[in-house]
């Protein structure tokens, strides 16, 4: 047991050091002194006896002096392929994944930490502490060595934080290395565009030198002629997924509001006519719908049922249905042509009053009417809101790119889908330019997720050990959406591990509309990597969430009193009195001062870590 009693000042003067200087001088002395006695063996024992002390005290100095060096180490470290790759497989071969090099951060390093800042940093590490880029000191506080999580611990997600150029892609340059070398499925999605200079970069390298080149895919339609065609809406196991997941790019505060509802209804009624009559849902397809009307798209749903349901000569049942009616007449004829299949209103209600009263119904028409029915006027204010949605998605090269005809063989880029590349283990870069058209970018990133989200549903419902999918979200505030939210609430059963990149906490509230929902995505967060951060309210919820410790300090007090009413009586005092104070781990302000590349994580189970990461070199 520790002695209750014992204290000691971590960062004093080093007087080891000196006492060794001491006990060496003495053994020196006492030798000296020796040859010059009669019996100069005598003085062997006690010059050896010196000796030994000066060792025990050296070495206790030297490893005070050595830590006082390593807090003054600072620099960028580089890491080659081939050396990261021999890492990454021995963390493999335990199940684990590499996460750079440090120390656990515990009450011994948080003890060292408060002792510092009590004192002053300036004054304990002089110009240690002076560093313009960061408390580099703060690393020198433990025994480095090589970091290691479990790879179970990635299925429940991770949150990377810092400002902006403080590491964040750096570490995201590491994680997607290692799934390619694990071989499992990647998808990027990269709002800044950074393309071959940054992460699409140094993932198409990585694939390279681990001898599988076709496993990484391009898509950025800021270079469409480089890029992949992809079809955000062929992987689907219910006709309502579709409209779910055009629905959820519509701007709205809880995703069940009126127009949302509206649009998810016209949508849906698109969905069942396409496929009613063999027609694929494409975004190109509902873009036309949706401008144009559904009034041609019905009268074909209704033709379509009525062939296959009706006997050959139903053309005529309806011309004599409808005379009866006097619905062929027109002003100053005596009676005018009825053209069945060309008459949408005429066969609608043929439809409605004899075929659907008979029991005969089409659930494609029966959806379709309801919209055609609806006032045009009304219809209009309520999809105001989709139209821009489907222009965004369809205009100019991206109806090429994401709405990909595969009737087109003169098109020689590869036509994907979520899917497939899932299956091939790929390893996907998605750029979305979301620096030069936040728009579009934002909106191609929330549908490639909602088809995610779909995917991962099918894969939980069909797949009983899913293969493990990563998905990196950088600038995750500029793509988050409620399939997202759902990705990482329920995805982790599907295989899907999803890492989101921000800068502060505060992103994901104005992103969502809500605290609630910002909340939501913290909380399925279970890794917390944290490099620098500035805003205070990000701070503070880092260390919120890490339990307090006890530090102890010691108070001195020097009293003295003379009595005026005697003469010279005086009285003096000394008393030292040693407190047990509640601290902070890791205070929230030492979060600002961190230097680049430095992180400090909290993953899953409590584990705290300090840590710093070196730059993949893959030129």
């Amino acid at each position: 047991m520790s002695d209750p009693f014992l204290f000691e000042l971590q960062w004093r003067k080093n007087f080891e050091l000196r006492s060794a200087i001491v006990w060496f001088g003495a053994a020196i002395a006492t030798l000296l002194v020796s040859l010059a006695a009669p019996q100069p063996k005598l003085g062997l024992g006690p010059a050896v006896l010196c000796l030994g002390f000066g060792v025990m005290r050296g070495y206790v100095g030297y490893r005070r002096e050595m830590t006082r060096g390593k807090m003054a180490a600072d620099g960028i470290e580089f890491i080659s392929i081939d050396e990261f790759t021999k890492k990454a497989q021995a963390a493999i071969a335990k199940q684990k994944y590499w996460i750079g090099k440090g120390f656990a951060w515990t009450d011994i390093e948080a003890t060292k930490l408060h002792g510092i800042l009590g004192e002053g940093a300036v004054k304990v590490l002089g110009e240690t502490a002076k560093k313009s880029d960061g408390a580099w000191w703060l690393h020198g506080l433990g025994d480095e060595t090589d970091l290691e999580s479990e790879l179970s611990n990635q299925v429940g997600h991770t949150i990377v934080v810092g400002t902006t150029r403080v590491g964040k892609s750096r570490y995201a340059d590491l994680q997607i290395a290692q799934g390619i070398i694990r071989n499992e499925a990647t998808f990027i999605f990269d709002p800044k565009n950074e393309g071959m200079r940054g992460l699409a970069g140094n993932a198409k390298r990585m694939c390279e030198a681990m001898g599988c080149p076709e496993r990484f895919v391009y898509f950025n339609f800021a270079f469409p002629e480089e890029s992949v065609r992809i079809d955000p809406l062929r992987n689907w196991a219910s006709p309502t997924e579709l409209p779910s997941r055009i629905s959820t790019l519509i701007p709205s505060e809880t995703g069940n509001d009126a127009f949302t509802s509206f649009a998810w209804d016209m949508l849906n009624a698109e969905t069942l006519g396409m496929l009613a009559i063999g027609e694929k849902p494409t975004l190109k397809r509902y873009r036309y719908y949706t401008e144009n009307g559904i009034g041609g798209l019905l009268l074909e749903v209704l033709n379509r049922h009525m062939d296959a349901t009706q006997p050959s000569d139903w053309e005529a049942n309806v011309i004599d249905w409808a005379k009866q009616r006097g619905m062929g007449k027109k002003r100053g004829e005596s009676e005018g042509e009825i053209i069945p299949r060309q008459a949408t209103g005429l066969l609608l209600q043929y439809y409605t009053e004899v075929i659907a009263a008979g029991g005969c119904e089409s659930e494609a028409a029966n959806a379709l009417a309801v919209v055609h029915r609806h006032p045009g006027e009304h219809t209009a204010k309520m999809i105001a809101n989709l139209r821009p949605i489907l222009t965004k998605l369809t205009t100019g090269v991206l109806g090429e790119l994401l709405s990909p005809d595969p009737m087109d063989v003169a098109d020689p880029r590869p036509m994907v889908d979520m899917q497939s590349l899932i299956t091939s283990r790929a390893v996907v870069y998605f750029g979305l330019n979301a620096l030069a058209d936040s728009a579009v970018g934002s909106a191609i990133g929330s549908m490639l997720l909602a088809d995610l989200a779909s995917v991962a549903g099918s894969r939980q419902n069909y797949q009983e050990a899913p293969d493990p999918i990563n998905v990196h979200i950088d600038e995750a505030v500029e793509c988050l959406n409620e399939p997202t939210v759902q990705l990482m609430n329920k995805g982790g059963s599907s295989g899907f591990q999803v890492t989101l990149y921000t800068q502060t906490f505060a992103d994901f509230a104005a992103r969502l509309g809500s605290e609630y929902k910002a909340r939501q995505i913290l909380g399925n967060a279970n890794n917390r990597i944290t490099f620098r951060v500035l805003d205070a309210e990000t701070q503070k919820y880092i260390v919120d969430g890490i339990p307090p410790f006890k530090v102890k300090s010691m108070g001195i007090r020097y009293g003295q009193n003379v009595d005026p009413r005697i003469h010279d009586e005086f009285s003096a005092s000394y008393q030292e009195q040693m407190t047990s104070e509640e601290a902070d781990l890791f205070p929230a302000a030492m979060l600002g001062d961190l230097p680049k590349l430095h992180y400090i994580a909290r993953l899953s189970g409590g584990r705290m870590l300090k840590g710093r990461i070196p730059i993949l070199q893959t030129n």
